[in-house]
């Protein structure tokens, strides 16, 4: 039976349990997207920007596990989708981008709107590959979504240039490919890490953003409830142990929880899962964890001493290792050890103490209790005093995604959160523009859920055109802008360690609630409200796609923060000036 490579293209979507897909069409991708319109099985989602398409497609594998897909055209359709695909690569996200090519006759003769997108993208995609006859499709197509996901997931770019597309062939049946053999931890290794965490005295167990999918999250806690060992995340893996958890240290490193920092410093054993010991995490390597063993466990060997010596690496998927391990682990009450961690948690300054003690008192309660935190009334224009009050409002399995900037690490800092594989944050890559087309995407694919984005002012405006596809959709999403008015990390890195701030202040505002409505989008504009509480808890509960709208205090600072190039035990916990200290060496160097 004959068929165009385009159809075959969505029948094979369609058999992969692709639902929505979403993208731009453009000349050499047409003839897909006819192929599209002839067929119900797949939604498409028209995007306003190809970026945003590709960060869309992003959302709805974050939330779900499996390989996004997003559609573009050639040329500069694209190249647009770059920035995402670096991104996915580096928080390793299963992506699969369908390219349209020029025609096979044109290539190589710089032809309108022609670029080799696999060699462009060659340096930052896990793979790609162009497709030269539509014969070939059924073996690239299944070859693409496997090595997206496989191993460690990733991006994978397919080009099909438009002829290939408009090509019939024959479909035959085709054998199933067998997957590869997943990596597995043996019994020498399981028993050497379980021993070592027996021998312990002052273990703490790290979970990266690999330890905080599927059934990982599960046993990391149960293993860190037989014996007794504190738990700290990377921001990647955030809820991977709920917040409240008696053993849960919070984030560590650049802007984590100082005395998650503090029991790193002071551990003799880390068994680090899924993570990949990211400058922001560790500070300078040289000083992280100096007196601890490390027993290292990530599905990728190239990240097994590629930052850190491990006394043992495992390259191994994160559930297959701690399932292993669990049952090999002693029971241990490792009292003077808690009672250590008790003591850093009383005596380390938290973040904002300097610009909102108050706030900072119910950060530090909120770990060890489910009492409510300080609301804005305490604390006018206070970021953490916002995103605690949308906290407080929210179902326990909320979907939080955020953009890139102050507001990511307030909310980093601040958030309760309680459920595992919720959070959804640009990590590795740090793009801004990335929480709207998320939070769209997460929405799509389950929309059941309760999708809250929060971003910046700086950060929304990057791929704030998604606000049309958000109303085109309905996707119920919340948006909470913090404007501060500025690039407040860039800001923020200015006035502490550079003699002047530059083009980090917006000198005009900008009224997001009007723009939303302009898209489309309900808008509310807090500050204008009589009852900002009860406009607040209303915006939240309705059933359609809300901005809100909160101006915060522009010249606040985000504390704890480690500075750049500097050690985690050189955290700063406020400006140094105002109490007349000098900045650690390492961030005078800069």
């Amino acid at each position: 039976m004959s068929i165009t490579g385009a159809r075959y293209t969505v029948k094979f979507l369609a058999e992969q349990g692709v639902r929505t897909v979403a993208g731009i069409p453009g000349g050499s991708i047409l003839p897909l997207y006819d192929a599209l319109a002839q067929q119900s099985a797949v939604r498409h989602v028209l995007a306003r920007h190809e970026q945003g398409a590709a960060f869309m497609a992003q959302g709805m594998a974050r939330l779900t596990g499996r390989p996004g897909v997003c559609l573009a055209t050639s040329g500069p359709g694209a190249t647009n989708l770059v920035t995402a695909i670096a991104d996915a690569r580096r928080d390793s996200v299963p992506l699969v981008c369908i390219t349209g090519q020029v025609p096979l006759s044109m290539i190589g003769t710089e032809a309108f709107q022609e670029v080799d997108i696999v060699e462009v993208t060659r340096p930052v995609a896990k793979a790609g590959r162009m497709v030269r006859h539509a014969s070939e499709l059924p073996e690239a197509l299944a070859w693409a979504f496997r090595v997206a996901a496989e191993g460690r997931p990733g991006p994978v770019v397919l080009d099909i240039p438009k002829d290939v597309q408009a090509q019939d062939f024959k479909e035959e049946e085709h054998p199933e490919e067998t997957p590869a053999a997943p990596r597995v931890i043996s019994n020498w290794d399981a028993s050497r890490a379980a021993a070592m965490i027996n021998a312990a005295s002052r273990p703490v167990l790290l979970l990266g953003g690999g330890a905080a999918k599927g059934n990982a999250p599960e046993l990391a806690r149960r293993l860190a409830e037989k014996a007794n060992i504190p738990v700290t995340m990377t921001l990647m893996g955030l809820g991977a142990l709920p917040a409240a958890h008696r053993l849960s240290l919070g984030m560590h490193g650049m802007h984590g929880h100082p005395w998650a920092n503090a029991a790193l410093a002071e551990c003799d054993l880390l068994v680090a899962v899924g993570s990949r010991f990211d400058d922001r995490a560790t500070g300078r390597p040289e000083t992280f964890c100096p007196k601890a063993k490390i027993v290292h466990i990530n599905l990728d060997p190239s990240e097994l001493g590629r930052i850190l010596r491990a006394d043992l690496g495992i390259a191994c998927e994160a559930a297959q290792a701690l399932a292993a391990i669990l049952p090999l682990a002693e029971r241990r009450e490792r009292r003077d050890w808690l009672s250590r961690i008790t003591r850093f948690k009383a005596e380390a300054p938290m973040a904002g103490a300097a610009n909102c003690a108050g706030c900072a008192r119910s950060v530090i309660t909120r770990f060890k209790a489910e009492a409510p935190m300080a609301g804005a009334a305490n604390c006018a224009g206070c970021a953490r005093s916002v995103i605690t009050d949308v906290a407080a409002r929210l179902r326990p399995d909320a979907v939080i995604v955020t953009d890139v900037g102050q507001h990511q690490m307030f909310v980093a800092q601040s958030f309760p959160y309680r459920t595992p594989g919720r959070w959804l944050t640009s990590g590795g890559l740090g793009v801004m523009g990335f929480g709207l087309p998320a939070a769209i995407g997460a929405a799509l694919a389950d929309p059941q859920a309760q999708v809250v984005c929060f971003s910046g002012d700086g950060s929304l405006k990057m791929n704030i055109q998604e606000l049309a596809t958000l109303a085109e959709t309905g996707a119920n999403v919340k948006i909470v802008v913090l404007d501060n008015q500025s690039l407040g990390l860039v800001a923020q890195q200015q006035k502490l360690f550079f003699a002047r701030k530059s083009a980090s202040r917006y000198s005009r505002g900008t009224d997001f609630a009007a723009l939303a409505e302009a898209f489309g989008v309900t808008g509310l504009n807090l500050d204008a409200c009589d009852d900002p509480a009860a406009a607040l808890e209303d915006a939240l509960n309705a059933p359609v796609p809300v901005l809100i709208h909160a101006r915060v205090d522009p010249g606040a600072m985000v504390f704890p923060m480690v500075p750049p190039g500097a050690a985690n035990s050189e955290m700063l916990h406020g400006h140094p000036a105002a109490r007349g200290e000098a900045l650690p060496e390492a961030a005078n160097m800069r």
